[in-house]
């Protein structure tokens, strides 16, 4: 996972603003701590940290042209990279999959929707046209890669990929909404991701396939094995990460870069997981990683361990958001082991639940329509929550995670039939259609094993912990001045106060603060799900196990 920062517009004078954004793209070397590359001129300059997945001896960046007036920097992935060179005419410089991206554009210069609607992958990029003065600036249609813009009192444009580098040098921040490009030409953010299924009426009646699920699932994760340092897994046990896990791992002998027809550089696909002591998930990783035949490692941490963390996970996370540091803290300690171990890059399950609705509380979906349209809701929001826990979690130390679920491709199978085949309930568990699917290539007790969010999976006691710490060190009297101490999103309990703390301090003022989502939810639902049940309000908690007699103890 890499880093990009970018200032646009000059006002200032070139080799003042070129020193200044190698000095805050410091603040993101975690992303890219392989490379340093920068590129100027006097009205851009362009830094961006590399952390070398694929063509490690050549593709440093920014990426310029044969003509040397377009220059490029990417974070991010291009899958089909391959595809989009061949019969090109554009004389490539490196094996970079970035490349193809300045290939599209000077095919069609004026037509940057359709160069992003030819890109499958997971992106933010920011390309410069020197002699026209344009920039384009683009984020992957799901936002799993984060991106954020901000402007000085000079109206000196920046671009970056973490927002803790614009922070105290920006009068005005705000995230790059995914799915769009913004095009300088016009000063406008372009829409190019509008799928159909967006639209219940669209798919109503439409019937689900579990073989083309499968089918689609499968080629998803094979194109997301593009890499030419050593990979692997992320395997909490649960559904998700075993399916693509097992997945992984009946593509992993041979090289998806040339088609299967050589022997892969690391044909051992290694698994990671992670838990307090006794944790379901470790229980259940153990098993799913001895059926698929993965070389695995667990790690326990202990709830001080985890404690201790905190102050550095919400830096590199920038959230305050309770469920997503729940969640992100073993992760990014985990995160740390893999890294230890010359891992580079891993799969993760991340997006599963949104598609197929495997959040216990849809069990309490009214009908079909309501179902799909929470799907929607949620699959706009994780660039907020879950994308932003798994991208900035593992790129704090340098790891680069990637999201079959989330594939372009398979988001256009999962979600183009009627979630009338998803809903729970009658004899079906949620997510049914996808257990469906691979029947009988998984151990029973991983295909059917019940949602266990990952923050509960690690060990209730984790979720246990942290809400008792918070009532220890948060008073009364606090969470009673929590509006006026905190006038944006004030927290609404003693833990979303002490996470809210810490944040402040790291990040101080409203203008960070606001950019973060917040509402009451239960089991990650989203504000409006909260209406499906009167007791839902009350009950308000993010952890799985608000929804009583739905979920099922796992120990």
């Amino acid at each position: 996972m890499c880093s990009i920062f970018c200032v646009f517009n000059l006002a200032d004078d070139e080799q003042d603003v070129r020193e200044k954004a190698l000095r805050l793209s410091k603040k993101l070397q975690h992303r890219g701590p392989d490379w340093t590359g920068i590129w100027s001129c006097r009205w851009a300059v362009m830094v961006h940290e590399r952390l070398a997945v694929v063509d490690p001896t050549s593709g440093s960046q920014p990426l310029t042209n044969p003509s040397l007036n377009h220059v490029l920097a990417v974070n991010g992935e291009i899958y089909n990279h391959q595809q989009i060179r061949e019969g090109s005419s554009y004389q490539y410089k490196t094996a970079s999959d970035c490349e193809a991206i300045l290939d599209l554009f000077e095919r069609d210069p004026q037509n940057p929707i359709a160069l992003c609607n030819a890109l499958s992958g997971i992106f933010a990029f920011a390309l410069y046209d020197v002699h026209r003065d344009r920039i384009l600036i683009a984020r992957d249609p799901m936002g799993v890669i984060p991106l954020y813009l901000g402007w000085d009192n000079k109206r000196q444009m920046y671009v970056s990929s973490e927002m803790k580098a614009l922070v105290g040098t920006c009068d005005r921040i705000i995230e790059f909404p995914p799915g769009h490009v913004y095009d300088s030409r016009g000063k406008n953010f372009l829409p190019y991701y509008q799928p159909q299924w967006r639209e219940y009426e669209s798919v109503k009646g439409v019937e689900g396939s579990p073989e083309a699920l499968r089918e689609a699932l499968d080629q998803a994760v094979r194109r997301q094995l593009m890499c030419d340092v050593p990979y692997g897994v992320l395997l909490s046990g649960g559904l998700d990460s075993s399916l693509t896990s097992y997945l992984a791992k009946k593509h992993s002998q041979f090289r998806v870069e040339d088609g299967g027809k050589s022997p892969a550089w690391w044909p051992q696909l290694h698994s990671f997981a992670i838990g307090l002591d006794g944790s379901p998930d470790l229980a259940n990783a153990r098993v799913a990683a001895e059926h698929i035949g993965t070389v695995h490692h667990e790690f326990t941490y202990t709830f001080q361990e985890g404690l201790d963390a905190l102050w550095d996970v919400i830096y590199h996370i920038e959230t305050y958001d309770v469920t997503t540091i729940r969640a992100s803290t073993p992760m990014y300690l985990i995160a740390r082991r893999i890294k230890a171990m010359g891992i580079k890059m891993v799969l993760t399950g991340e997006g599963a639940d949104e598609i197929f609705g495997g959040y216990l509380y849809f069990h309490k979906a009214p009908n079909a329509k309501e179902f799909h349209e929470e799907n929607v809701r949620k699959l706009d929001q994780l660039h907020k929550f879950d994308c932003l826990r798994a991208n900035k979690s593992l790129a704090a130390w340098g790891v680069e995670g990637r999201v079959p679920f989330l594939d372009r491709d398979f988001l256009d199978v999962a979600m183009g039939f009627d979630a009338e085949h998803k809903m729970c309930g009658e004899g079906r568990m949620e997510k049914h259609i996808l257990r469906q699917a691979f029947d009988g290539l998984l151990p029973g007790e991983i295909l059917w094993r019940q949602k266990e969010q990952f923050s509960d999976g690690v060990g209730y006691g984790w979720i246990d912990g942290l809400k008792a710490h918070a009532e220890q060190y948060v008073t009364d009297a606090q969470m009673a001045a929590a509006v006026e101490r905190f006038p944006i999103n004030p927290p609404y309990t003693k833990e979303g106060y002490f996470y809210r703390e810490i944040f402040e301090q790291h990040f101080p003022g409203d203008q960070a603060a606001a950019l973060i989502p917040e509402g009451k939810s239960i089991a990650c639902s989203s504000p409006t799900a909260l209406k499906w049940e009167r007791e839902f309000e009350s009950m308000a908690d993010p952890s799985g196990r608000a929804i009583r007699g739905v979920h099922k103890r796992s120990y």
